[in-house]
């Protein structure tokens, strides 16, 4: 794949995960996708990305994700982002708090020559983000 064939293949993924079309997401993940940064409970392939990204769009369903930096490869992409959404759905246990947060994560991901993500590593500051919604103490 090209670089921009890489950039292409990352761009129905994050339209999915943004619009909350998550069977889309059987599309363009491979079966036996790993990620090597899972949630908790999150299984392979399509099916585990699905299981994350609705917990995360039920407890935000105003989620937005704003890519800051990218950087590609013929077969993998890098970004920057920074995340935001109203809390106003359960979380981890935790009730509704109708705060507003914003917090920052990066993420490598590999297609394979298909275009269908393979693998990903991905950090988020979900700690800070606890911090915002008043569910873990400040220091």
């Amino acid at each position: 794949m090209s670089k921009q064939a890489t950039i292409a293949a990352q761009t129905p993924f994050a339209r999915a995960v943004v619009t909350g079309d998550l069977d889309a997401l059987e599309q363009v993940v491979a079966p036996g996708s790993i990620d090597h940064d899972p949630a908790t409970g999150q299984g392979p392939g399509p099916e585990g990305y699905k299981v994350m990204f609705a917990e995360l769009r039920s407890a935000f369903p105003d989620l937005n994700v704003e890519v800051e930096h990218l950087l590609a490869t013929d077969d993998e992409l890098t970004f920057a982002y920074i995340i935001s959404g109203t809390h106003l759905g359960e979380l981890m246990g935790h009730p509704r708090t109708g705060r507003k947060v914003m917090y920052r994560g990066m993420q490598i991901s590999r297609f394979d020559s298909d275009g269908k993500l393979v693998e990903r590593w991905g950090s988020s500051d979900e700690l800070g983000m606890l911090r915002q919604l008043g569910l873990a103490e400040t220091h």
